[in-house]
């Protein structure tokens, strides 16, 4: 049974309609003039509340802020996992996805320079199921990179890698803000396509490269097959986590060594 739009849910919550507003008032103020301009008297006004309602919901500006950088990272996050899906559904070259999944945070980053700076921040990150939603979107773009064998570490390094450099670009493009305009425009595509290639030179394989030597190819096999062992119905759970765990030794280049013969016991 549908409910109009105009008519409230039977569950509605007021108060989440205010905490929304406030949300979106300092977000509003965030982006179009800084973090200087979220005042508590500022958002209040733009939100149609009184200042002692933000307390009260947040505790302090921190809490706002905190709150703030959660909902644009609960964006941000469904955004780049929509373009995952469409990149899949369409068939999309994985790498090109994982370029432009690249490319989509560093002009987040560049659109909302007091915004990303807040989201940035470890503390504000460690715990935050929007970041979590990110990060999974990102592990998503570089199975899909390994599942056609072009993934050179495993997954996981591969995130941090990515995630890591991407972060830090925007915040080292962001701290050159004070020059010229139009050469900061050159500065930022050159530093960001330089950081780009350095991170892609230390996670993908690249497309004409050829495997120099068994070692290389049996890497690269252990890579694509290790993205897709959670997908292997044929397996039980503690079979799956086996092999992985083999798998894992191939790409780290160890072979278990003279002992290896004791894990089978």
């Amino acid at each position: 049974m549908s409910t109009s739009a105009s008519v409230p849910a039977p569950d509605a919550d007021p108060r989440r309609d205010v905490r929304d507003r406030v949300v979106a008032a300092a977000a509003e103020l965030l982006r179009e003039d800084g973090a200087d301009a979220v005042t508590t008297r500022a958002v209040a006004g733009r939100a149609g509340v009184q200042a002692p309602t933000i307390y009260r919901l947040f505790g302090d500006k921190d809490g706002l802020l905190d709150a703030v950088a959660e909902h644009a990272m609960t964006v941000f996050a469904a955004e780049k996992a929509a373009l995952v899906a469409d990149g899949a559904a369409e068939g999309t070259d994985p790498v090109a996805a994982l370029r432009s999944g690249w490319d989509a945070t560093i002009a987040f980053g560049l659109a909302n320079p007091d915004l990303f700076v807040i989201m940035s921040d470890p503390r504000r990150g460690r715990g935050s199921p929007a970041v979590a939603a990110g990060l999974h979107a990102l592990e998503e773009r570089l199975r899909r990179v390994a599942a056609v064998g072009r993934l050179l570490v495993r997954e996981a390094d591969a995130v941090r890698l990515v995630h890591a450099a991407g972060t830090g670009t925007v915040l080292a493009i962001l701290e050159e803000a004070d020059e010229a305009e139009e050469a900061e425009d050159d500065r930022r595509s050159d530093l960001a396509d330089r950081a780009w290639a350095a991170v892609a030179s230390q996670v993908l394989v690249a497309e004409d490269d050829v495997p120099a030597g068994p070692d290389r190819a049996l890497r690269t096999a252990a890579l694509t097959l290790r993205a897709g062992v959670d997908g292997l119905d044929a397996l039980s759970p503690a079979e799956r986590a086996v092999l992985a765990e083999w798998l894992d030794r191939v790409v780290d280049g160890t072979d278990g060594g003279p002992d290896a013969s004791d894990g089978g016991a």
